[in-house]
């Protein structure tokens, strides 16, 4: 990006920012979701799932990560949808701004609610009981994982945002990315499922990417999921970039 960019897209980011700000439920109540759903787990079905001797908390928080990640993005297809609607896209055509920093203002603002959102999550894991032996770099590959999973996920959003008829419409899509963690290995391990469901579990990105962070949380050899879980997500993000700045070009033209 050049300065004029970057500059361009600091301004409208802080734009955003200040409207989470000036309502920050939308943060809680992304959070709301997977906390429920933690306590049920861990509380309701934790003591039925026959996990060995690890802590079903343990266990269970990477794919409760991801679908905190999932539901935060909802919010990010919403909020540009209403952008699209109301017609600040066609204001900011005619200023001298960088078209590109639109967007991505809309991308990092989700960045950093969905960040919140997760450290939200953790803490409460953590009150829970949740434990890890994880070092400096360990959490930090962590951290990474979820932010490029974040990143992808959002330019999926943005692709919703830009493509969806109704608000509905663009915050609907986010449903089936907040099921995918129950058909992987988030919550019981996949060698409990039928053959077919079995086979799409252990061959979908979620179970990958759990698999990745609850080796690093646990600080036990990663193998080969990690570059699994890193092609998933960067193709993800490849497709859905190049089809959202597609779909945005079409649109400012």
């Amino acid at each position: 990006m050049t300065a004029h960019v970057l500059s361009d897209t600091t301004t409208l980011t802080g734009r955003s920012l200040r409207h989470i700000l000036r309502s920050p439920d939308t943060i809680l109540t992304t959070a709301v979701t997977p906390i429920a759903l933690m306590l049920m787990f861990v509380y309701v079905f934790g003591g039925a799932i026959d996990i060995g001797d690890e802590s079903y908390i343990d266990y269970m928080l990477p794919g409760i990560l991801l679908i905190t990640i999932a539901s935060g993005i909802a919010y990010t297809a919403y909020r540009l949808f209403l952008d699209m609607q109301s017609g600040i896209f066609e204001r900011f055509q005619s200023m001298p701004i960088a078209r590109s920093g639109v967007l991505w203002a809309h991308v990092l603002t989700s960045m950093v609610a969905n960040a919140v959102s997760l450290a939200i999550v953790i803490g409460v894991a953590l009150i829970l009981g949740f434990r890890t032996g994880a070092g400096v770099l360990e959490w930090l590959a962590v951290t990474g994982m979820l932010l490029l999973f974040t990143l992808a996920l959002t330019w999926i959003a943005v692709i919703a945002g830009l493509a969806a008829k109704t608000v509905d419409g663009a915050s609907a899509f986010s449903y089936p990315l907040i099921f995918l963690p129950f058909i992987s290995s988030a919550f019981v391990p996949t060698e409990t499922m039928p053959g077919p469901v079995r086979w799409f579990a252990e061959n979908q990105p979620v179970t990958s990417i759990v698999n990745s962070i609850r080796a690093l949380f646990a600080g036990q050899p990663v193998g080969t999921d990690i570059w699994t879980a890193l092609a998933w997500c960067l193709g993800m993000l490849v497709v859905a970039f190049t089809v959202a700045m597609s779909i945005y070009r079409r649109k400012i033209s």
